[in-house]
């Protein structure tokens, strides 16, 4: 008996390491956003509230890629456009207006607190996804 996670192969081979990091990523995003609503809402609500969405979002990834099976696959590829989607609009907003931003997001510049990587993985969980995806057998 194999499990769904041995079916696509989404969570093996490069996929392991992108399930890394998209753990590191949702601890590190949600703790540092759980932290900064509860003590310093008032200070920076949007930038807190997106590191938070950001959280969620790589939370989502996590799972899917843990799970593995075509519609977890189908999850995380939506999941990483929007993320790829989120990190170039803040990014692009952070640069243009930064004062819009008192404090940094996740996303901000581009994830240059993340040493990029926030624009990074999600190009490379892309291609892995679309590389990982089972050929559509056609019934004879």
């Amino acid at each position: 008996m194999s499990d769904t996670r041995s079916d696509t192969g989404i969570g093996r081979g490069p996929g392991r390491l992108l399930l890394s990091l998209y753990g590191v990523f949702t601890v590190a995003a949600l703790s540092r956003a759980i932290v900064q609503i509860s003590m310093q809402f008032d200070e920076a609500p949007l930038a807190y509230v997106l590191s938070l969405l950001a959280g969620i979002l790589y939370t989502v990834i996590t799972v899917a890629l843990w799970r593995g099976g075509e519609t977890a696959r189908r999850v995380a590829l939506v999941s990483c456009t929007v993320e790829l989607i989120g990190v170039l609009a803040v990014g692009t907003l952070t640069v243009l207006d930064s004062a819009a931003f008192p404090d940094q997001t996740v996303w901000s510049d581009y994830g240059i607190g993340y040493l990029f990587l926030p624009v990074i993985v999600p190009v490379t969980g892309l291609l892995w996804l679309r590389r990982s995806a089972q050929p559509q057998h056609e019934e004879a």
